[in-house]
Parts: C-alpha cells; structure tokens; sequence
C-alpha cells in the first residue's frame, strides 16, 4: 500500500507531449510523484524514460499538457535550489578541465548565483563528496576518474545543495558494483532524511528494496502505474536491455552537464 497517497505532489505531469525533431516522443503521458516518495520509471530503450525527466527539468520542451514542480507551473518554478539532478552519464561534456571539487561545487551555481563560494558552500561541497565515498579525490581531475567514480562525482553535485527531490537518470548503468552500492547506501540516506526522488531504471537491482512505486513506459505511453513488476527483464518489458554490472571500464567518454 502507498504510504504517499496522502502527501502534496512534488511532479505533476499530465497529459504531457514531447518530441526530438519530428518524432513523437511523449504520447500524452501523466505522472505524479509525492513528496516522500521513490518512483522508478521503468521501460525499453526508446520508451521515453530519459525525455520524460528531461522535460521536467526543462531540458526538453513539452508540445502539450501540464507540469507543475511543488504546485507551481513549469514556467513559473524557479526555485532550483530544491532540484537535485543526474544526468546520464554518457551524455553528459566530455574532456571538461576540471577538478572533482570543482564539478561538486557546479552544482550550487543555483543557490551562489555565480558569487565566490564561501565557507558554507565549501562545506556543503565536502560533505556532498563524503556522502559518495569522493572526499579524498576532491583535488584530482575529472578526467582521470573511472567511470563509476565519475557517476560518484555527477551525483555528489546534484546533492550539494541538498535537494527535497532528486532526479536521477540511469544512475546505475555502467557503474561497477562497488560504486553501485556506495550509490545505493547513499541514495538510502537520502531517502531516510525525506527526499523525494524519481529515477530512470534500466534494472532495479540494488536499489529495488527503495522503490515506492514503479512507472513503465512503452512507445511514450504509460503501461503501469503501481508495484514494481516482479521481475524487471524481458518478460516484463519487452525489448528491455539490462546494463551489465562491470561495464564501467567499456563506458563510452564522461560529460558533464549543467541543470539550465
């Protein structure tokens, strides 16, 4: 039984359209995510799972329908402070010359409206890097980091600013198993202090104990809204691809995107 049902909406998506060049992307999808909890937004590759998070962030416009971020219309949202977001790895600019402590620090550019940063912000950007096992790389450069390390870093900067929601998008793929549950145990602490969070999934895996409600999409439209299936692989989505849990090292290059 959801224990959110009671709880004001932190997404509201509804009837929402979207698309990338002239193809359909969205077909009228409705979301809502509750403050408090955890949705997994779930399908095959080319369902919509990343559009879908990235209109909400406005990265991507939508062509109809409403969204409204804490009660406020899309348009109108501009506390970004409140929003944690993690882009997927690989689409996010590679070869930035920049240290891991300067990547964290990017991701209170919301809150420092470009401002040197000061002690509290330097704070918050060590303790962003301790929640993700990162603290003593804070000097090293982005570029010499792994894959999985890097994931550490994309998601040490989206809680720099310690937001009432996370978006997250395939945290998990192409991580290694060690970074995969050092983001799994983070993610729980968040969880634990109230954060509200929709993730794009491609397995649930570790984080599956986590999960509050799962969405599946299939060609733009919403098929499930309710428990996480039993089993996430192809019986339950068809044409689904799991990410194998050592990948890292096969990881195309790292990028690095700012939420606009």
């Amino acid at each position: 039984m959801n224990t959110h049902n009671g709880a004001e909406p932190v997404i509201s998506l509804r009837g929402a359209r979207a698309a990338l060049g002239s193809r359909p992307v969205l077909r009228g999808v409705d979301l809502e995510v509750r403050r408090g909890e955890v949705v997994a937004l779930l399908g095959a590759n080319g369902s919509g799972k990343s559009t879908a998070v990235r209109s909400i962030v406005g990265q991507v416009p939508l062509t109809a329908g409403e969204l409204e971020l804490f009660g406020t219309p899309r348009r109108r949202f501009k506390d970004w402070h409140r929003v944690g977001y993690v882009p997927q790895r690989t689409t996010a600019a590679g070869g930035v010359p920049a240290t891991v402590r300067e990547i964290v620090a990017s991701g209170l550019l919301s809150r420092t409206k470009l401002k040197w940063p000061g002690r509290a912000d330097r704070a918050a950007v060590h303790r962003a890097l301790e929640l993700v096992g990162m603290a003593d790389r804070a000097r090293d450069a982005v570029d010499a980091l792994s894959g999985g390390q890097h994931q550490r870093v994309l998601i040490a900067r989206a809680l720099a600013s310690s937001p009432e929601l996370l978006i997250m998008d395939e945290p998990m793929a192409g991580v290694d198993l060690a970074s995969q549950e050092v983001l799994a145990d983070t993610l729980r602490a968040q969880v634990a202090a109230g954060a509200t969070v929709l993730l794009v999934l491609h397995e649930l895996g570790p984080l599956e104990p986590l999960i509050d409600r799962a969405v599946v999409l299939r060609d733009g439209c919403v098929t499930h809204d309710g428990p996480p299936p039993e089993a996430v692989g192809q019986h339950a989505l068809p044409g689904h691809d799991h990410v194998h849990p050592h990948a890292d090292q096969a990881a195309g290059p790292v990028r690095t995107g700012l939420l606009t």
